[in-house]
């Protein structure tokens, strides 16, 4: 409500951060949900869509005129779920805030339990959960409830607390807690709940509730291998104790992957074929720099993806950054060498240089993006990386 002069008659005693990207169908069915289940609680719907090809950013601002409860922060040059509900957390002055997805598969109807919990004071952040008595993943296919299942007991490995369901992606917590976390968090990746969990300075209160996860009837999903590697990665990150960011470490996993496929053509060509070592060598390094280029243009650096003409010139970029870095670990690894090391040291250390120059080069001349000035991460003894990193 508004009164004559433009000013909010209650200010919103919770947020409901909702991350978007080509949602547009579903927001009028969700906050019209929402705002039923709100009822007599005073709240605001914060928007937060990383550019939806489909207009959703404009139709949630065609809403907004119709409803000053709903608030709109369109992202540009940027993507990805976790770093939008940090901004949209942020970006309220709401004491109590909670997240959920766009595509109407959370009960919002939980909503005013959760936060009747919260403000008992008797825990820090309440979990709409599906792995409780009384939960459920209602109507999901075997594969995905497989899935789901594994990445949440390698969470619950990870966090060593029992807590049915840290993947969740539907939960309220105080600001206080956000305040004292948010600058500790990776931001990577779709598993926000677990980032915040593991980078709470002291483990937080946890109470959960039980909910059924509804189908999706509108769009569609955005679950995939990407999701998935984001998760290990970011156990892995958290694990290192943030040593390394997520992007770096995504970087790395893909050089695996084309490790491995340099091997195989090699032994196909050499072994196989009879193709002389040189001949063989080269084309397996030309296609292990393909594979590594289309994975780490599909994963590692998948908001800035290269489509089209601009595809092939990355290409290209990608191997002359790459023959750079390998020219280096040749260089480095001879040298120490040469001075009486190990060569498995001298080799680790020569692939070592190598990685973190094809990352840096990579970064800058392949995947470059617009400028930015809201980058809070980097590598503490490289601080050429600054604008890489995340």
């Amino acid at each position: 409500m508004v009164d004559p002069g433009g000013v909010r008659e209650s200010a919103p005693v919770l947020a409901v951060v909702v991350p978007t990207y080509r949602e547009r169908d579903n927001l009028r069915p969700l906050t019209e949900a929402i705002a039923t289940a709100l009822a007599g609680i005073p709240f605001e719907i914060v928007i937060v869509d990383d550019d939806s090809p489909d207009g959703t950013a404009a139709r949630a601002r065609s809403m907004a005129q119709a409803d000053p409860r709903i608030r709109v922060i369109q992202r540009l040059h940027r993507r990805g779920l976790a770093t939008a509900c940090i901004e949209g957390m942020l970006a309220t002055a709401a004491p109590y805030l909670a997240v959920i997805d766009a595509d109407m598969q959370h009960d919002e109807r939980l909503l005013p339990e959760m936060l009747r919990t919260l403000r008992e004071g008797t825990c820090d952040i309440v979990i709409g959960s599906r792995y409780i008595e009384g939960g459920g993943t209602g109507a999901w296919a075997g594969e995905r409830l497989r899935i789901s299942r594994l990445g949440t007991l390698v969470a619950q490995m990870v966090l060593r607390r029992p807590i049915g369901d840290p993947l969740s992606g539907f939960f309220m917590l105080g600001r206080g807690l956000l305040d004292r976390t948010a600058r500790r968090m990776s931001s990577s990746g779709f598993k926000i709940l677990v980032d915040l969990l593991l980078s709470a300075e002291t483990p937080p209160r946890v109470l959960e509730l039980p909910y059924t996860m509804r189908c999706r009837e509108l769009g569609e999903s955005k679950l995939d291998l990407a999701v998935a590697l984001d998760l290990v990665l970011l156990l892995v990150h958290k694990g290192m104790r943030r040593a390394l960011p997520p992007r770096f470490l995504r970087f790395l996993a893909s050089g695996l992957v084309g490790g491995a496929f340099h091997l195989a053509v090699l032994g196909l060509f050499h072994l196989g074929a009879g193709v002389a070592f040189p001949f063989a060598q080269a084309s397996a390094t030309g296609a292990a720099m393909t594979i590594n280029f289309a994975v780490n243009n599909r994963l590692t650096y998948r908001e800035r993806r290269l489509r089209g003409l601009a595809e092939l010139g990355g290409l290209l970029r990608f191997c002359l950054a790459s023959s750079i870095g390998a020219a280096v670990n040749i260089a480095v690894a001879d040298r120490l060498f040469g001075l009486g090391a190990s060569w498995w040291i001298a080799g680790l250390c020569g692939t070592a240089l190598g990685s973190v120059l094809n990352f840096a080069l990579s970064s800058l001349f392949v995947w470059a993006r617009p400028p930015r000035t809201d980058e809070i991460a980097t590598l503490p003894s490289l601080g050429f990386l600054r604008e890489q990193v995340r």
